[in-house]
């Protein structure tokens, strides 16, 4: 199977990052983390990205905030997907994150989920890397029954409690 790149622009963002870890290590997906800066180290940023695909990598998950030209910047260096992990700041709340993730030109996209969706950056990677790998889909059935098996369990605790 192919591993997952996850870069972040700063340690600072490494306690919402690591939510994608956790994720990645849950479905057994290798993955590698890295500080890179698109502004500050843009060339380790372009030569990682460039040699990505080479390197064993399937996916790269970007998480930055602020500015957050990190994910574009990769996805101009390599046609791999990239998934970009918009992060809130304290200046927009993440809007300006969101928005600099999320508006790509043609022909160089880059898939954006929530401010802070570290998460499910991981799982639409599984995903991703799924479309080759039927143990991982497997993985991946497991884990949408047993979400839908903890919200009827929720629904059937709640509904005993209104019975009282």
């Amino acid at each position: 199977m192919k591993k997952v790149a996850v870069i972040m622009g700063s340690d600072s963002d490494l306690p919402v990052v690591k939510k994608c870890a956790d994720k990645l290590y849950e479905l057994g997906i290798e993955y590698e983390m890295h500080i890179m800066s698109a502004h500050r180290t843009p060339d380790a940023v372009s030569e990682f990205a460039s040699r990505a695909r080479e390197n064993g990598f399937g996916v790269i998950i970007a998480c930055a905030g602020m500015a957050a030209h990190l994910a574009g910047f990769i996805a101009a260096h390599t046609v791999l997907p990239v998934i970009g992990v918009p992060l809130k700041s304290k200046a927009l709340d993440g809007l300006d994150a969101l928005l600099a993730t999320v508006q790509m030109p043609s022909g160089i996209p880059v898939a954006t989920v929530a401010i802070d969706g570290a998460a499910n950056a991981a799982v639409l990677a599984a995903e991703i890397l799924a479309l080759g790998d039927e143990a991982l889909l497997e993985k991946l059935d497991k884990m949408r029954s047993d979400m839908a098996a903890a919200v009827r369990r929720k629904d059937a605790a709640l509904g005993a409690e209104a019975q009282q």
